[in-house]
């Protein structure tokens, strides 16, 4: 006599609906994943890594007038002329969060001898204002939101993965670019070669 089967006829088997179950998660996520890069890469200028290269075309930087967290408007023309460290963040990074002190005292070390310092938030305004009343920086921040990725891609982050952080001479030449998280005494180092 022969067991009968412990689901429907016609079904797979409880093992099965697990196996296919998961892999179908897994091809959504990979999807998702392609569709996300697919719309980064789409949004990304195709000479992204030489937008501002040895040239040191800087104008859609400097042509951004943005709000502040405190109030007020902060016109980006009025930091050329002076060497300019440019960091673009968010409250939800991580690293970025991480990095924050670590800028604000090169900031509060290097401000004397001539650098200035920026922070352009990828992210809404209130997430920022609130993380910005916990958190104190002396170097003024622009509210960039989502539009700011943009200019990431067009400062030579294709991948614009965040933090990225971008050293400017005071004749608008890049010196350096970095994707990832930085620290005080790599941007001091990038400064005494500027």
């Amino acid at each position: 006599m022969s067991e009968a089967p412990r689901h429907p006829p016609g079904q797979p088997s409880r093992p099965a609906r697990r196996w296919l179950l998961t892999a179908g998660v897994g091809a959504a996520a990979a999807l998702a994943g392609l569709g996300v890069d697919g719309w980064r890469r789409s949004r990304a200028p195709a000479n992204a890594s030489l937008a501002a290269g040895a040239d040191g075309d800087l104008s859609a930087l400097w042509a951004l007038n943005l709000a502040r967290p405190e109030g007020g408007n902060l016109a980006l023309a009025t930091l050329r002329g002076k060497p300019l460290l440019v960091n673009f963040w968010a409250t939800w990074c991580a690293p970025c969060v991480r990095e924050l002190p670590e800028i604000d005292r090169f900031h509060r070390e290097f401000g004397p001898r001539g650098w200035q310092v920026l922070g352009l938030a990828i992210d809404s305004p209130t997430p920022v204002r609130e993380f910005l009343a916990k958190v104190k920086i002396g170097f003024p921040v622009g509210l960039a939101g989502l539009e700011g990725t943009d200019l990431v891609f067009q400062l030579g982050n294709p991948q614009g993965g965040l933090p990225f952080s971008v050293m400017i001479d005071a004749h608008g030449r890049v010196l350096h670019r970095k994707m990832g998280e930085t620290h005080y005494d790599e941007l001091a180092a990038w400064a005494a070669r500027a």
